[in-house]
């Protein structure tokens, strides 16, 4: 199906699951993985067959408020910073004025908190692709690089509170966040939405995106 059949067909809410990889929407949320979501991919490697292919700095493809929904998993990460906000207001710009964006990626405080107690390159966790120390997580997985897949590296990375900050200082307006500190996830998990909502809004959002 083209990028042009896509939107044309599309029900009343899209979904745009940026850096997907090879991933579709049953792996994002338990809220986005209805028939009530159409889902657009858009990742900079063609070898995974997006539907759009682009970068998170460049949506030129997705057109202004076209969508209503982000999923972002594991993608801002490989960012340098300033180059963070400018992938923000991308969001913000493919958005519908009710839209809302779902980002995750590595909880920098938890993962630290392992560098500390001097367990760098020890086994946080074992994951599909084998097992995960901190270093991989602060820079990228280690196998992956080695093999050449060089956009897997990580150039920035949040905590809580930074994460936060930094969406809200991009223009969205209101910002739910949480942390999960312990392995296998040791990630953060924010919901931004591009208006303002009420507090029960986005507790009622956060029921259906945020993992239990």
């Amino acid at each position: 199906m083209t990028q042009q059949e896509l939107f044309s067909a599309r029900p009343a809410r899209t979904l745009l699951h940026v850096g997907c990889g090879p991933k579709r929407k049953d792996k994002t949320t338990r809220g986005f993985n209805t028939p009530d979501w159409l889902e657009l991919r858009l990742d900079i490697d063609a070898s995974v067959a997006p539907d759009v292919i682009g970068t998170m700095t460049d949506m030129a493809a997705v057109g202004s408020g076209s969508v209503d929904a982000i999923f972002s998993s594991h993608n801002i990460e490989h960012l340098y910073p300033h180059e963070v906000p400018v992938a923000l207001k991308e969001f913000l710009r493919v958005l519908a004025h009710d839209g809302f964006a779902v980002i995750t990626c590595p909880d920098l405080q938890s993962v630290c908190a392992l560098v500390a107690q001097d367990k760098l390159v020890d086994t946080a966790y074992d994951s599909p692709a084998g097992p995960i120390a901190p270093l991989d997580i602060l820079y990228g997985h280690r196998p992956q690089l080695a093999r050449g897949n060089l956009y897997m590296a990580h150039r920035c990375g949040f905590t809580q509170r930074v994460l936060d900050g930094t969406l809200r200082a991009s223009g969205f307006q209101t910002v739910a966040s949480m942390a999960r500190g312990r392995a296998p996830f040791l990630d953060l998990w924010a919901l931004a939405s591009k208006s303002l909502l009420t507090e029960e809004a986005m507790r009622a959002l956060a029921g259906e995106h945020f993992p239990r």
